[in-house]
């Protein structure tokens, strides 16, 4: 089993153009979300068993939330249950499709998240990421997680997903992710995270190898393999050998890009899972043509995304047409 683990919000995200609205206010949509959340939701339409591990309110927003985990054949049975509200993001969406956040995070349930006793035997992988590694108290609860399974030897995966506005303080988060890569297996991450944590503007995203000297330095203070997602221009892996593989993205027309990265991050996981290196010696064993399969499969999951409204990654027999 994979485990998934981090909060689950509602994303308000913007009607249909033309659509209602009153005193100019546009009309605001709720749409199931959260970055683990996504994850755990794509993992279960691609066909992995995967658990969340998470807070969820008994509200009716955390009652849509839980049925949609059921829906897509994610285990509950970690999920905790509490009478806070279900965090909401509000998504502005610029023209070319990539969205931006507004929290409203309060006293909200997933920040109450505590650390489970045990995880069931069968867990071989678990991965983290986003609001759930800020929000106190809850960030120390997932970071304890993190912590002690990876010294178990269960795979860890970690996409930091930054939101800029939910951290006060940069220098203090940007050593705080340093301090957990020595316990991760797989780190995942977008150029614009990658910028952000390197303390980069944009123009070292440009190619004079800045960003890149950012993910060795990250490579080697622990991940078995980083991944770099480029949007369009597709997604690169470095190993701890010393290679790097790189694939195109898949051309389509985008309608937003919600929840794109959390359908990369599940379709990572599922792959390498199919060729059965969810533990750090397998991840190490992989060649160029392995992971250019691996990536191949999480370019053509992420554009689905990107093809539709909202978080609706793919379900397996797309991806299989």
């Amino acid at each position: 089993m994979i485990v998934v683990a981090g909060e689950a919000l509602i994303d308000l995200v913007p009607g249909p153009r033309g659509g209602p609205a009153e005193d100019g206010l546009p009309a605001l949509l709720p749409r199931r979300g959260g970055g683990p959340y996504n994850t755990a939701v794509a993992l279960g339409r691609l066909g992995s068993t995967v658990g969340f591990c998470s807070r969820i309110s008994r509200d009716a927003f955390g009652t849509s939330l839980l049925g949609g985990l059921y829906a897509a054949g994610v285990d509950a049975m970690l999920v905790q249950r509490g009478d806070e509200p279900t965090t909401l993001a509000v998504a502005d969406i610029g023209p070319d499709g990539s969205a931006g956040y507004g929290f409203y995070t309060g006293g909200t349930a997933d920040r109450l998240f505590t650390v489970p006793d045990a995880l069931p035997p069968s867990v071989r992988a678990l991965s983290f990421g986003t609001c759930s590694l800020v929000l106190e108290p809850g960030a120390t609860a997932y970071e304890t997680l993190l912590r002690r399974e990876a010294g178990r030897g269960v795979f860890t995966a970690l996409d930091p997903n930054i939101r800029p506005g939910l951290i006060p303080d940069p220098a203090a988060y940007r050593a705080r992710f340093r301090s957990w890569l020595p316990h991760v297996t797989l780190l995942k991450l977008s150029e614009e995270d990658a910028g952000w944590l390197a303390d980069a503007g944009p123009e070292h995203a440009d190619g004079d190898g800045s960003l890149e000297s950012a993910v060795l330095e990250w490579l080697a203070a622990g991940p078995a393999a980083v991944v770099l997602t480029r949007g369009a221009d597709g997604l690169t892996v470095w190993t701890r050998d010393g290679s790097a593989v790189s694939v195109p993205g898949v051309r389509v027309p985008v309608v937003d890009t919600i929840g794109a990265g959390d359908t990369v991050n599940a379709a990572l996981l599922h792959r390498l899972g199919v060729h059965d290196a969810l533990s750090r010696p397998a991840v190490t064993m992989l060649d160029a043509g392995d992971w250019r399969d691996i990536l191949t499969f999480a370019a053509r999951a992420a554009a689905f995304t990107c093809a539709r409204a909202g978080a609706q990654p793919p379900w397996a027999a797309e991806l299989d047409g």
